[in-house]
């Protein structure tokens, strides 16, 4: 029987991206309101899924939060913005900040006010301001379920804002006229496409809260693009942003802090957990932020062990490097040796978000786990090297017998997996043997690898077959 019967061929050569290479940028809506007036709830029924964090308390939704959106073919950007409150201090007054910003970037706001409310002052005060931002506005009078609050919605025509739009963003009804409406004032939208090519690589800044991944993605962005707070948990919705550095487009995420026992999470922090995780598979590569001041915790070797199960590429970065003196120098180390010695793979920087102190660094690390991410490996030279292997330091006896690799294929990139064909079972510790000495040949720093076994058994009258055992 031939090497070549038997050996699988990979079908996920090729892949769609969801991301689209456009001659310029996409509109911008902004949703705006009062908190807990439903803005994330419409958002979630514009893009077509519940990706914005939705909870009936208001204060969830912190940051400006963008997500694409199509409706008709026809493109734009959707911004989520926290809840507006002209009263708010403390936290309250920087969310109301963000929304701001948001409105002076949009192309078209939307004004979304509680129907069963009606116009409160705050309503009141924001509409002011509205008018005077000097961008089409939309009045969505929102929670309107039945034809008897399709009439009290027409009492927000007080707001000045025009004619009030009656909309239910829970169930759905008439979201669409609204859409209608809001193409109507966008400028000329990009069709709808579909392409092949990639966009920008997608960096998933991952960390227990407080970390610092906030403050990093501000420092990259030069601006205050995401709230920073001493207080843990201040992100709780995924936040995109795309970044020029080095020459090339990146779409970092900020993500919300993962926290050590799920079971233990409610609400909005449940779900700002999910949306982490969602943001993570789709990522390309991950940066793992930890705090280089304090002892690694269990919660920092979860959060690694998540982006290894994930089959992400990964750069371990060792933030607030601006707060550790000799001492703590010394004992990282060993730290690092004792508890991360299962991924001395992973690439490392130190870096200080709040100083900028050798951020330039985390780019050439992140170029180089996603060049190891997608290198694929020559069957030849592959079977070249693990002959050699095999002759220097041949598999363990098992059973009396001396199995054998019989040959060998990369079966797949992002992330590298590797398949060896066997005559018998090889022990975990012979396969952890071949990672590190395939690593310590083809490089791959940065990027998971997997080595997988394919064991030919003997049948009944000399026929072969195989069944395969993961690593």
């Amino acid at each position: 029987m031939s090497t070549g019967d038997w050996v699988e061929a990979d079908l996920d050569d090729l892949a769609l991206s969801e991301d689209h290479d456009d001659s310029g940028p996409l509109p911008v809506v902004a949703i705006v309101g009062r908190p807990n007036v439903g803005k994330s709830t419409l958002v979630n029924r514009i893009i077509g899924r519940r990706e914005a964090v939705v909870e009936d308390v208001p204060g969830v939704t912190r940051d400006r939060v963008t997500y694409e959106a199509n409706w008709r073919g026809r493109r734009f950007t959707v911004v989520d913005t926290g809840g507006w409150d002209p009263d708010a201090t403390g936290m309250g007054l920087r969310i109301a900040e963000q929304a701001q910003v948001a409105v002076e970037l949009a192309d078209v706001i939307v004004f979304v006010v509680d129907a069963t409310v009606g116009a409160t002052d705050a309503d009141e005060i924001v509409g002011s301001v509205l008018r005077q931002a000097g961008k089409p506005v939309i009045l969505a009078a929102n929670k309107v379920d039945n034809q008897q609050l399709e009439l009290e919605a027409a009492g927000l025509w007080s707001l000045g804002l025009g004619e009030p739009y009656p909309v239910s963003a829970l169930h759905g009804r008439s979201s669409g006229d609204l859409l209608d409406v809001v193409l109507d004032a966008l400028p000329e939208t990009p069709r709808e496409t579909f392409a092949t090519e990639r966009g920008p690589a997608r960096v998933a800044l991952l960390g227990k809260p407080n970390v610092g991944k906030s403050s990093l993605l501000n420092k990259l962005a030069g601006e205050e693009r995401v709230l920073v707070d001493p207080i843990a948990g201040t992100t709780r919705d995924p936040v995109d942003e795309l970044i020029e550095l080095g020459g090339r487009t990146w779409r970092f995420v900020d993500t919300a802090g993962i926290r050590r026992r799920d079971r233990e999470l409610q609400g909005a922090d449940f779900y700002a957990a999910m949306r982490t995780r969602s943001a993570l598979d789709r990522s390309e590569v991950a940066v793992v932020l930890i705090d280089a001041s304090e002892p690694l915790t269990e919660q920092d070797l979860r959060i690694i062990g998540l982006v290894i199960e994930s089959g992400r590429a990964m750069v371990v970065a060792f933030n607030k490097w601006d707060l550790v003196d000799e001492d703590r120098r010394y004992y990282l180390e060993k730290e690092i040796d004792r508890q991360l010695v299962r991924t001395p793979w992973a690439l490392r920087v130190n870096i200080s978000a709040r100083t900028g102190r050798h951020v330039d660094r985390l780019v050439p690390a992140l170029e180089k786990a996603l060049e190891s991410w997608s290198t694929r490996v020559p069957t030849a030279r592959l079977n070249a090297f693990l002959t050699e292997l095999v002759q220097q330091t041949p598999p363990p006896v098992r059973g009396g017998k001396q199995p054998k690799i019989l040959f060998a294929t990369q079966a797949s990139v992002e992330p590298p997996k590797f398949v060896l064909f066997t005559s018998g079972w090889l022990e975990e510790t012979y396969r952890r043997f071949v990672e590190r000495r395939i690593r310590e040949e083809f490089g791959f720093a940065g990027s998971p690898i997997e080595v997988t076994m394919k064991i030919r058994e003997k049948r009944k009258g000399g026929a072969s077959s195989s069944s395969q055992q993961r690593k």
